[in-house]
């Protein structure tokens, strides 16, 4: 009967100062299901009053891409998440890029050896693909634990004279952890609750190598309790190894921090994780900032347009709410009312629409003037000149319906240049009676002095009135000749920042051409 060994959250570690990591390898760009889990940690490191840190885990040197690191830093700083303690900055517990920290960790797999919790083991990769292979072929799966170590070429059938003398002869090897036998561990999750994991189904884990690097499983622990981490919220693709890292914690005799294990970030369509040929097929990014590579570039959501608050709020709610129809949030908000035990435990599909959404309810938020001033580069480059404050009213006129500034010169083109043709579709309410009602609009608008918006449609609609001219037979038509569709804000705003001559020009054009 397996002995049951009971793991359970400890009252008193709230008591203690909140500290939590984002600890990425800088093997690439980061992904948006990574920004996710750097927000979570910040947040709840603000919730708390505590501290939130960045750690390079970068103990895997064959997998290291060169500027990684430098863009996870500045994809944090844009996002207005960076850590109050990484490297270069407030290094407390210094340093923190693993590649600088490794002749400590050489300490700690000694003393796991010396402790009777790990062993060297000597098996080539040739030896262990070949026990795969037998394992296949009997319909079983090889795992090196306990029911095969004391068969194997290791520190446990070797003496300690023979084990000693083929490390000296610079034999390859590596530290494995002894996993336990015949125990029932029951952990708790902060989101999970109480998961059981027996350790008989548990392999033994490469903790170090002969090279002098550790594994992530020593790395991540050791570090973690040196840098006096409290909790730690991580994506659930390493809740498989949350087992051995309470056994390591066990053996190392350290209090083990608390644990999160977040949902996946889903496809838009379908099961699975969100990957980034799931971006390019769909035309969304999954990187926070564009990612340039000789194959070519991947974009990023700086680079698309997007606010760096609509980002967060975002990613915010993609597997976690307030308990409230709520949707929009400050990243202040946020942080005021995050709560780990409101992270739902199921995947959160990720919906490009919904990330196009909240874009546009922050685009809406922003400042005229400062939209105006990104608006303008696309403007001149068009080859339009424009007055400054013109283009402040063209931008506050048609925000409503832009998710990003790209799409101003689209929405508004026809206030810079005429139209060169007119919608088919709308060209059909162009009656026989049209080009004399056109001509008689034309007389009506240059008598007006007052060329403001809400005093030329006060006129227009008199004189319409009066007539007894219905709506649809002037209106559309005037909106056709102006912008060559149906579309387009308000009409006799359109006609204010035009000007009278472009108006009348226009509308005369229409005449001849429709």
């Amino acid at each position: 009967m397996p002995f049951i060994v009971s793991l359970h959250q400890n009252l008193q570690k709230m008591s203690k100062q909140v500290r939590v990591r984002f600890a990425p390898s800088p093997t690439g760009p980061l992904h948006i299901g990574g920004v996710r889990t750097a927000l979570f940690n910040y947040l709840f490191a603000k919730k708390h009053g505590g501290v939130f840190y960045l750690r390079v885990e970068d103990t895997d040197q064959n997998r290291f891409v060169p500027g990684a690191e430098q863009y996870i830093m500045e994809a944090l700083e844009w996002l207005g998440i960076a850590p109050s303690e990484t490297v270069g900055k407030n290094e407390k517990f210094g340093p923190y890029r693993q590649s600088e920290r490794k002749d400590l960790y050489k300490q700690y797999a000694d003393d796991l050896i010396n402790s009777g919790w790990a062993y060297y083991a000597f098996d080539s990769s040739e030896d262990l693909d070949q026990l795969r292979k037998n394992a296949e072929e009997e319909g079983k799966v090889f795992i090196y634990n306990h029911s095969v170590r004391e068969k194997l070429d290791n520190s446990l059938t070797n003496s300690a004279e023979k084990t000693a003398e083929r490390i000296a002869n610079g034999e390859d090897f590596v530290i494995r952890f002894k996993t336990p036998v015949d125990e029932i561990l029951e952990l708790k999750d902060i989101i999970r609750g109480d998961i059981k994991f027996d350790t008989n189904l548990l392999d033994d884990k490469v903790l170090f190598k002969s090279d002098g690097m550790p594994t992530y499983h020593l790395a991540n622990i050791v570090d973690d309790h040196l840098m006096e981490t409290s909790h730690v919220i991580r994506g659930e693709e390493w809740l498989p190894s949350m087992p051995l890292h309470v056994l390591l914690y066990r053996a190392f005799n350290w209090e083990a921090p608390e644990f999160a294990h977040l949902p996946l970030i889903l496809k838009p369509i379908g099961n699975g994780k969100l990957s980034k040929r799931d971006g390019d097929k769909m035309g969304f990014p999954v990187f926070p900032l564009e990612w340039k590579t000789e194959e070519g570039i991947s974009s990023g959501y700086r680079e698309k347009g997007f606010f760096p608050e609509a980002v967060v709020n975002f990613l915010a709610l993609l597997g976690w709410n307030d308990g409230t129809d709520k949707e929009l949030f400050s990243l202040e908000e946020l942080a005021q009312v995050f709560d780990l035990n409101r992270v739902h435990k199921a995947g959160a599909k990720f919906d490009p629409e919904k990330n196009k959404w909240f874009n546009h309810q922050y685009l809406i938020k922003q400042n005229d003037d400062d939209l105006a001033k990104a608006f303008a580069p696309i403007v001149y480059e068009k080859g339009v000149d424009v007055d400054y404050t013109t283009l402040v009213k063209i931008v506050a006129s048609i925000k409503e319906r832009a998710n990003f500034v790209s799409d101003f010169w689209e929405l508004s083109d026809f206030f810079f240049v005429a139209p060169t043709a007119y919608d088919e579709k709308a060209s059909k309410n162009w009656k026989e009676e049209t080009p004399g009602l056109m001509q008689q609009l034309i007389v009506v608008l240059k008598d007006i002095e007052d060329f403001t918006s809400v005093n030329i449609e006060t006129i227009v609609k008199e004189w319409m009135t009066q007539n007894e001219i219905g709506m649809g037979k002037v209106m559309q038509p005037f909106r056709l000749s102006l912008v060559g569709a149906l579309k387009g804000p308000h009409l006799f705003d359109i006609v204010e920042l035009i000007g009278k001559d472009e108006t009348i020009a226009r509308i005369e054009k229409a005449i001849t051409s429709i």
